[in-house]
């Protein structure tokens, strides 16, 4: 780690020095709760992160043994249904590692959005696809409607009978998915620690069954995290991280090089969902164009993970050492220091909590979105359509919601972006198919609207953000200024009922509207300033042309 802390020098020292004093990496250790809160409730019980690297070691050979089985069987691909935590450590080792040369294809989908489900499972042979439906709580909407979708391809294409050996359940004991893996025959049940919350399971079950498929090392990998345990990095980071914030600094700008792109996505899940809460918050900007440093405000903190040659991050990085801004650089040697990367965020995450005076371990304002959604569902259901208003603005092909001021959807943004007061940020949610065309409209508005205003921006595909910086929009101290953009997604697929039956009274396009809309009433009640964009053309078209206008 090497530090370039600029005006937060000062700060650090004395958090440092007042961490040491009051022996604040020992007492985390020690599982002592009250370094967050005096009420051990949803903190003494999510501890379980902190030895699970030890804890797992016993279990590697079972865990190459099913390996072995499933690449005996003939399987060649994996297919990991989930959100959030379950999904978000698998797919940064997917993409950072790949498949190895005894190791199966993993990809993930943590999507409602039909094309995207369409796009994931129409391409796979499913006679050598095995799934992981994965879920803490074995409960997950997401999760288990695309665990119904699936099984119902794999029972069509290849039988009832053998559907059942095509999948595999990783839950925490007595989850509803572990009834349910029971009753449909599943290959396998893992079962993951109850006291690690979702986002601290990167090292538990939720992680290494994923990468024992993917043929890595799971020794290399557990002793990486156990070194990091051992490490000083981690409460120096978190000290960094909960002294910028305290400053004004909440804005964890993190500067990744493509082959750690999708890193960043787990720590914004990590941070997000963990600092915002109680009017407090990290906000973490991952992916953002990169800027001249000139752009970016006093409300920033960088972090770069560099590993291997990335010239272009290196030039930007001396580009804000020589604007005194605060950057940390956290240096990987090899692939394999993702492992140990994982605990060094989980640990700073956890000492940045006890800074900020948070329980980092909670969600609280999550169910607000998930309540507001089932009750759109139970709307459709009810009188076959969503609830609407009518919108403030119909130009083109898009319908505003909301304080619109403007006459051109563009007008009307630029006036809601000029509305943001000091220290804000704008929160891009998607709920538009996750393309790379989408993606690239998506950082040309991002570039815009922080050329205009100044603003850190962030960007996330719904329902997947949900699980991610959802909490964070609700909890924080309300600056994040929202900007839904909605689309319908046509062709659209069917929701089973049960798996198994071909009835469907839902569709994967109405689930992701019901969300979208209960996201904006959960957002509207907790006094956030939402703009929403329903679109009827091409999304990335529209989004360009926000992004001209502005």
């Amino acid at each position: 780690m090497e530090l370039h802390l600029g005006p937060l020098r000062e700060p650090v020292r004395r958090a440092l020095v007042r961490a040491d004093d009051e022996g604040l990496m020992q007492r985390i250790q020690a599982r002592d709760h009250c370094v967050w809160k005096p009420d051990p409730t949803e903190i003494s019980d999510r501890l379980g992160w902190l030895d699970i690297a030890d804890r797992m070691e016993p279990e590697i050979a079972d865990l190459e043994r099913f390996a072995a089985t499933v690449r005996g069987a003939g399987y060649t691909d994996v297919l990991l249904l989930g959100m959030g935590g379950s999904s978000l450590a698998p797919e940064v080792l997917a993409r950072t590692f790949g498949p190895q040369a005894d190791g199966l294809r993993l990809a993930v989908l943590d999507s409602t959005d039909p094309r995207a489900v369409a796009a994931r499972v129409a391409p796979l042979d499913l006679r050598r696809t095995l799934f992981l439906v994965s879920t803490k709580s074995g409960g997950t909407v997401e999760t288990f409607s695309l665990f119904k979708y699936c099984y119902n391809r794999v029972a069509d294409e290849l039988g009832r009978e053998a559907a059942g050996e095509h999948f595999v359940a990783i839950t925490d004991p007595g989850s509803g998915l572990a009834d349910t893996a029971a009753q449909y025959a599943f290959r396998h049940t893992f079962l993951g620690d109850p006291t690690i919350g979702g986002r601290y399971s990167a090292l538990s079950v939720f992680g290494l069954v994923p990468a024992a498929l993917l043929g890595l090392d799971l020794r290399t990998l557990l002793r990486r995290g156990r070194q990091a345990a051992a490490a000083a990095a981690a409460l120096r980071l978190g000290i960094v991280l909960g002294t910028a914030a305290a400053a004004g600094r909440d804005k964890l700008t993190l500067l990744c090089g493509a082959e750690l792109a999708s890193f960043g996505d787990w720590v914004e899940q990590l941070i997000a969902e963990s600092t915002g809460k109680e009017g407090s918050g990290i906000v973490p900007v991952v992916g953002e164009p990169p800027a001249p440093a000139g752009e970016y405000g006093s409300d920033r903190l960088f972090v770069w993970l560099r590993h291997g040659a990335d010239q272009a991050t290196a030039a930007l990085a001396q580009r804000l050492r020589a604007a005194d801004q605060p950057l940390v650089t956290l240096r990987l040697e090899d692939r394999y220091d993702l492992a140990a990367q994982f605990f060094v965020w989980e640990m700073a995450t956890a000492v940045a909590g006890a800074l900020l005076g948070i329980n980092p371990f909670d969600q609280p304002n999550v169910e607000a979105a998930k309540v507001q959604a089932r009750q759109m569902v139970a709307a459709y259901q009810a009188e076959g359509r969503l609830p609407a208003e009518e919108p403030a603005l119909r130009a083109d092909d898009m319908a505003l919601y909301g304080e619109v001021h403007g006459s051109t959807p563009a007008a009307a943004l630029g006036a809601f972006l000029a509305a943001a007061p000091a220290g804000s940020y704008l929160a891009l949610q998607a709920y538009v198919p996750p393309t790379a065309e989408t993606d690239a409209a998506l950082q040309g508005l991002r570039r815009a609207a922080r050329a205009r205003t100044g603003l850190a921006t962030t960007s996330g595909y719904g329902p997947r953000f949900l699980h991610s910086t959802g909490q964070l929009h609700k909890g924080d101290a309300g600056r994040g200024r929202c900007l839904q953009i909605v689309t319908a997604s046509v062709p659209d697929l069917p929701i089973p009922d049960r798996a198994g039956e071909p009835a469907a009274a839902l569709s994967f396009d109405v689930l992701k509207q019901a969300q979208a809309l209960g996201d904006r009433q959960a957002l509207v009640a907790g006094g956030r300033a939402v703009l929403t964009i329903q679109v009827t053309g091409d999304p990335a078209q529209a989004l360009e042309r926000l992004a001209g206008g502005i």
